[in-house]
């Protein structure tokens, strides 16, 4: 039994609130556990400079914590400008690219604000699940407006964590969990089961080929139940 009671091949319980916020065009609040994140999709106009006349619209993403979200207040320029927080804004940006023909969006850009409200592991892999929605949503309002004429999105993406402690694969990792694991991966797939992104290091022991397998087949269960409950918001 885990830490809080779950199984090994149990996801934490899951919410996902859409439309939070009134004045973003996609907005959703996911709570994974005790991980809670904002996430906003904002659409502007125009494109990043090395884009312009391509045709092609962009997505980005910008992470970050809030000074409280942990069991002590961090600074909130450090939050902000860490290399942490630069490298998961960059995982969630090339993750929510990879389900999205931008030639129809236009020469638009939509960024995607994912704001940890409460940490308790699994932030990342919170944020790119709930992002996905609001993003989404954002291209729901586009057509809505006539803005766009087809709907640029090719499948629905999720990402859960697995660790392995000993030789036991555990979905969906909480604080405590993660920080005591012998090894920590993080999965970033589609609704296909195609891998988009994998993060792995063994903290402690070397896994093995077949450990490996083990964690793969876990986290193509976690994902496709976060984005069975994708869909039902979508």
């Amino acid at each position: 039994m885990r830490t809080d009671g779950r199984e090994d091949h149990q996801l934490r319980p899951v919410e996902i609130v859409p439309q939070f916020n009134r004045h973003a065009e996609g907005s959703v609040l996911i709570k994974m556990g005790h991980t809670h994140v904002a996430c906003t999709a904002s659409v502007e106009p125009g494109v990043p400079k090395w884009m312009m006349g391509s045709g092609q619209g962009w997505v980005t993403a910008e992470y970050g914590m809030l000074p409280r979200s942990t069991h002590s207040r961090m600074r909130r320029d450090k939050t902000a400008n860490s290399g942490r927080s630069q490298e998961i804004s960059r995982l969630i940006g090339r993750s929510l690219r990879s389900c999205i023909d931008l030639g129809k969006l236009g020469e638009k850009q939509i960024t995607v604000d994912c704001d940890v409200l409460q940490a308790d592991g699994g932030t990342r892999t919170a944020a790119i699940t709930g992002g996905f929605v609001a993003l989404q949503l954002a291209i729901q309002f586009l057509l809505n407006q006539n803005e766009i004429k087809e709907n640029p999105i090719k499948y629905n993406i999720s990402a859960v964590s697995i660790g392995l402690q000993g030789s036991r694969p555990l979905l969906d990792l909480n604080y405590d969990e993660d920080a005591n694991i012998d090894t920590d991966m993080n999965f970033v797939m589609n609704e296909e089961n195609n891998f988009i992104e994998i993060q792995g290091t063994a903290e402690g022991n070397p896994f093995s080929e077949v450990e490996l397998q083990s964690m793969i087949e876990l986290a193509k269960k976690g994902c496709q139940e976060l984005i069975d409950l994708q869909k039902k918001h979508s």
